[in-house]
């Protein structure tokens, strides 16, 4: 099992938790922006059959 030689330094810790959560908010700003651009069908990179909506009661 693997275990680490030296305790992390506390920036070095905080770094890397930084660059998670930038990963995760660029994905997240990704994702909401494609599904307002499907909402408003002015979609162009993303194919979308409207008719097998379901949302389209």
């Amino acid at each position: 099992m693997a275990v680490p030689k030296k305790k992390t330094s506390k920036s070095k810790s905080k770094s890397r938790k930084f660059y998670w959560y930038q990963k995760a908010k660029s994905v997240s700003q990704k994702s909401l922006s494609l599904a307002m651009s499907i909402l408003s069908s002015n979609s162009i990179t993303f194919v979308y059959d409207k008719s097998l909506s379901s949302f389209d009661n």
